[in-house]
């Protein structure tokens, strides 16, 4: 894929927003795509949005992405010609989701509004249309290349066609399974936490403490303890289902009355709910674990490990009937990959704890119970290693899904640039005289 197409792709599929604050640059027209104008403040701040995502584009950054800006332009512009409509429902979703993100990324709401001198609802006011847009362009981008299927025979002659020098080295490989144990809650400590939540509840209702106070000092949410426990608009489905349900049984200005999720205890005070989505302010308590119960959490993985040194069961039998991971444990065990689409995993890809507990195995091997740490506390696991690779030419064999992706990609680049060369010519185009020199990929200029 060239680089104006891979960079194109990535831009659009990016969070694009928030990066700058587009009123401190000098702005003005620099081009034109149909209806769509592209502005100074456009180019400058997806350089900037490229050189923090760490593209080195080279010399000619400026005139790459100038081209990019005008792929996206034709995007936006062919989608309104084509009556493409993006729902308010999908555009505040998604404004909402990049929001947080910059939340999280600039340490919290307040920040986000003092970084733009302007409240959360006048940002997603000003976004609103540049979001929509980018959507719209997006979906657009989606119609082009959604007809693409390669088939096997078509995966084996793109890989016959390759020169073989340009054949890429595939580095070793691992394919990993575990079975892990988690030390379990005591009732006590969860009818303590309860109860603790409770009494919270009453003297918030009551006035002797405020839900937002309770929230800043005690909450365990670290996404929303720095903002009194507030989370803007979010559409049914993002959070639990529990905490959905409560969302949907209460009412406006109500509180909750303690309820359970799987990562602890909460209060829930519903602000608003409109159709499919609500915003409002929670408390999280999650119950402490005892060290005990760890303990006994080793003691039971050790057991297991005993089971399958002696033969009484496989590791992938043990793993079916003992592990906690639900999403491995109906597979053996086997962890995959979501990036590469597969079970198998570049050791950078790993885990870093699973990385250091299989450093020193073999092929077959699998370690002793050791201790490792999730977002949700402690928990003991043994890992096995079941395969490596070694470092090797990509092929057909053991590389299908690599060299399938690669074949995908041609395609869906091909498939673009003939879209822009046919739309190019029915749409009316001006650029900048300060690009007229670029050398772009397209005939932008007729």
């Amino acid at each position: 894929m060239n680089k104006f197409l891979l960079i194109a792709l990535s831009f659009l599929s990016s969070t694009i927003i928030f990066s700058q604050k587009e009123d401190n640059l000098i702005d003005g027209t620099i081009g034109v795509i149909g209806n769509k104008v592209i502005l100074h403040s456009e180019i400058e701040s997806q350089l900037v949005q490229a050189k923090q995502e760490g593209y080195d584009l080279g010399a000619d950054a400026r005139c790459l992405v100038y081209e990019q800006v005008m792929f996206q332009s034709l995007l936006m512009y062919q989608a309104d010609v084509d009556s493409i409509e993006i729902s308010a429902e999908q555009v505040n979703g998604e404004l909402n989701n990049r929001i947080r993100y910059f939340e999280n990324q600039i340490g919290g709401r307040k920040k986000l509004e003092e970084f733009y001198g302007k409240s959360i609802e006048e940002i997603k006011a000003e976004f609103y249309t540049t979001i929509e847009d980018r959507m719209k362009a997006e979906q657009m981008r989606g119609k082009i290349t959604s007809g693409i299927n390669i088939t096997p025979s078509e995966v084996k002659k793109y890989y016959n066609s390759l020169n073989p020098d340009s054949i890429p080295l595939v580095g070793s490989k691992v394919e990993v399974a575990h079975i892990t144990i988690a030390p379990k809650v005591s009732e006590s400590e969860k009818a303590a936490t309860k109860a603790k939540l409770e009494k919270w509840r009453t003297e918030i209702l009551s006035g002797e403490r405020t839900f937002s106070t309770t929230a800043v000092l005690y909450s365990n949410d670290p996404g929303s303890r720095g903002d009194g426990g507030e989370f803007d608009w979010v559409t049914r489905g993002t959070f639990v289902p529990e905490f959905d349900r409560i969302a949907f049984s209460i009412k406006e200005g109500e509180v909750s009355q303690v309820f359970e999720t799987e990562y602890g205890f909460h209060i829930l005070e519903l602000f608003e709910r409109r159709g499919d989505q609500y915003r409002g302010r929670h408390i999280l308590l999650i119950p402490k674990i005892n060290e005990s119960e760890v303990y006994k959490a080793k003691l039971k993985l050790d057991s297991i490990s005993n089971l399958i040194k002696t033969g009484v069961y496989t590791f992938e039998e043990a793993a079916k009937k003992f592990s906690d991971d639900k999403e491995t444990r109906y597979n053996g065990g086997l962890i995959y990959n979501q990036q590469g689409g597969s079970s198998l995993f570049e050791m950078n890809e790993l885990d870093k704890q699973i990385f250091l507990i299989i450093d020193d195995l073999k092929e077959g091997e699998y370690s002793s119970p050791t201790l490792s740490q999730s977002r949700e506390g402690k928990f003991y696991q043994i890992v096995k290693l079941k395969t490596i690779t070694k470092p090797h030419k990509a092929n057909l064999k053991e590389d299908y899904q690599l060299i399938l992706q690669s074949a995908t990609n041609d395609a869906r680049s091909e498939a673009v640039k003939e879209w822009i060369k046919d739309k190019s010519k029915s749409t009316y185009i001006k650029l900048h005289p300060d690009y007229m020199g670029c050398e772009f990929v397209q005939d932008w200029i007729k």
